[in-house]
């Protein structure tokens, strides 16, 4: 018990609680007073010694009940023992319409089976819980572990089903019953999942040694950052843009010359019997026109919210910068720079897009943009776009995209998902990627700071 207390207190340290030395003594003095038979005793006696503050009384409660609550899954019912053989027939005849995938989750959920230790982990690691250390994206990690084992599909293909038993002439009552008890298995798994994702991150946050070197911040994932963390990355940020845009105006200064001009070289040269003595250049100006899409939905945000601060932090480097920001709808937010720090502008677009789980739409996005901003698009411009390429299933709106990446010089996507999740559930990155002249993983932010230093160079 002592050493899951130990980590539960540094859970809450690298959730944002300050726990000092002396309130950790505290707690256990109190708990060997009180003892922990008493579940309500025990969780005030930690509460009392350790939160000073009530605004993290929240995160203490949900810490507490990953740390020291027993399972409470619902139990899961084998529907195949009730089946008579002509409903078995039937069942198995109107399963057999929908693809593989579905199939054999609908079947799973017949049987009643929950997911494994090792099918959890596995998922985990497909949607990166494993790294994840912040209890917020929680219900977000869960979403995509049901992405990923189809389960919004599952729920409509669980319709269908229904219809067709009817059809097939099996008993109305029956049916519904059955769909019920379907649904009542696919909820037990949901609650698998979200007690696993939750125990997960509590795990990791105890897990962090405290203290974590900058070095070590700049290389963590985005869906894993805490606010304090956030906050160390944000000053970070001005750092790095002035590395960066140092390292451009050298590169700029050195490639002023631009190109060989070989008709501008002949012509200064006929004097000279057309030996070439005065060497002409073309002009070149290797600022370049920038046109950025970030999605600020909860899974994106920290990592655009980045994105947006180095860009502003080197604006002098760049000779135009339209910026947009999109959820489910699509917003210009250049205005919102002017006149202003960028980083009281992207907090006045954060807090008017607030977080939150929106069903994200790039292509509705797109169709605004085609519509209404097509004009600020020219053949210098480079197009940014930083988002996972997860539409909801929306239209993801190809067309629109690659009329886009036409008329640009360059379309760049930064995505902070694996490669091995692109194309998986609802994500369209597959499509949107032959379009692009470069993909780059941007998970952390040296990977972000590396990308946009690359796509500016050339």
């Amino acid at each position: 018990m002592e050493e899951r207390i130990v980590k539960f207190i540094s859970a809450l340290r690298t959730g944002g609680v300050r726990v000092s030395l002396a309130e950790s003594s505290d707690a256990f003095k109190a708990i060997e007073e009180m003892g922990v038979r008493n579940r309500e005793g025990f969780r005030l006696s930690l509460r009392s010694t350790l939160v000073k503050d009530f605004k993290d009384i929240p995160l203490f409660e949900e810490l507490f009940q990953l740390f020291f609550s027993s399972s409470d899954i619902p139990p899961m019912l084998d529907l195949t023992k009730d089946f008579t053989p002509d409903e078995s027939r039937m069942l198995a005849e109107a399963i057999r319409q929908f693809g593989v995938e579905i199939r054999k989750m609908l079947e799973r959920l017949l049987r009643g089976e929950q997911l494994s230790q090792e099918e959890l982990e596995r998922l985990g690691r497909m949607v990166g819980l494993d790294r994840s250390e912040n209890l917020r994206y929680r219900e977000w990690m869960v979403q995509r572990m049901e992405k990923v084992l189809h389960f919004p599909e599952v729920r409509q293909a669980l319709e269908e089903l229904a219809a067709v038993l009817e059809e097939m002439g099996m008993n109305k009552q029956r049916v519904e019953q059955l769909r019920r008890l379907i649904q009542a298995n696919q909820n037990a798994v949901e609650e698998q999942l979200r007690q696993y994702s939750g125990q997960r991150i509590a795990e990791n946050m105890s897990d962090r040694p405290p203290g974590q070197e900058l070095s070590q911040l700049m290389n963590q994932d985005f869906n894993s950052l805490s606010e304090k963390d956030m906050e160390r990355l944000r000053k970070e940020v001005q750092r790095l843009a002035a590395a960066l845009r140092t390292s451009l105006a050298l590169r700029r200064k050195r490639a002023k010359t631009g190109s060989l001009d070989a008709k501008a070289t002949i012509r200064a040269n006929i004097k000279h019997g057309n030996v070439p003595i005065d060497i002409r250049y073309r002009d070149r100006s290797l600022k370049p026109k920038v046109i950025v899409l970030c999605d600020v939905s909860t899974s994106m945000r920290q990592c655009s919210e980045l994105m947006l601060h180095l860009l502003y932090a080197i604006q002098d480097q760049i000779s135009k910068t339209h910026a947009f920001a999109f959820i489910d709808h699509l917003e210009y937010i250049s205005p919102d720079f002017l006149g202003h720090e960028a980083r009281k502008a992207v907090e006045q677009v954060l807090n008017r897009m607030p977080s939150g789980y929106y069903n994200t739409d790039l292509g509705h996005c797109l169709d605004t943009y085609s519509h209404d901003y097509m004009d600020t698009l020219d053949s210098h411009t480079t197009v940014i776009i930083v988002g996972d390429g997860r539409n909801n299933y929306n239209n993801p709106r190809i067309d629109l995209f690659n009329v886009i990446a036409r008329r640009s010089r360059r379309t760049i996507w930064l995505n902070p998902e694996s490669p091995s999740l692109w194309g998986t559930g609802d994500s369209d990155m597959l499509q949107y990627a032959p379009a692009c002249d470069a993909v780059f993983q941007a998970s952390n932010l040296a990977q972000l700071t590396a990308a946009v230093n690359q796509l500016l160079s050339y």
